[in-house]
């Protein structure tokens, strides 16, 4: 009799869950979206001002300072003389026929590989496949740090484009930006590790 009971029981509630999943509903109709309305209103509220927009400051984000001036705008320092031109340091800039290539050896990739002197050791170690630690790329902060294992300054194995977190004592225990960080001889780098 249990059996029975159940039996017809469950076959009632498939039937019944049939017959709604068959029958038609109120049919829900999205609202409207107004997300535009709203930032167009918000903009609207924003006093102009002369400043250039600030580009994307998120970590990785890259571009210009906020409140950066464009070329040829204003007078400054830079622009009276004495500074070089931004760039004219920047190891990226020679021509790949005219770089040099070194050895370097990543140790806990297990690897050597040839890095040119116009490469980063981030591209380097990026363009073998590995997910090398970075976030910046623009030597603001410490996450792709890397230590030389050969001993001694690392500006005796490197030049470094634009760093702005290792002090003289962090670059003289050998540690380095990979992100900047161009190679100028043979060395083993050991990636990850930070001061």
């Amino acid at each position: 009799m249990v059996d029975a009971l159940g039996i017809g029981l469950g076959a009632l509630f498939t039937l019944i869950a049939v017959s709604l999943h068959y029958t038609r509903g109120t049919e829900w109709t999205p609202t409207e979206d107004i997300s535009e309305d709203v930032l167009e209103r918000r903009a609207a509220s924003v006093p102009k001002t002369d400043f250039p927009e600030p580009m994307n400051r998120s970590i990785g984000g890259g571009g210009a300072a906020a409140g950066a001036v464009a070329a040829g705008e204003g007078e400054g320092e830079l622009e009276e003389g004495g500074a070089a031109a931004e760039g004219d340091d920047d190891p990226s800039a020679i021509p790949d026929d005219e770089a040099e290539v070194f050895e370097i050896e990543y140790t806990k990739e297990g690897q050597t590989i040839e890095v040119k002197e116009n490469e980063t050791l981030l591209e380097a170690g990026e363009d073998e496949g590995w997910d090398l630690p970075y976030a910046c790329r623009q030597g603001q902060c410490i996450s792709c740090s890397g230590h030389i294992a050969d001993g001694g300054h690392s500006e005796d194995y490197v030049t470094h484009h634009t760093n702005e977190m290792l002090g003289d004592e962090e670059m003289s225990e050998g540690y380095t930006l990979t992100c900047v960080a161009y190679p100028t001889t043979d060395f083993t780098l050991e990636t990850g590790e930070s001061p």
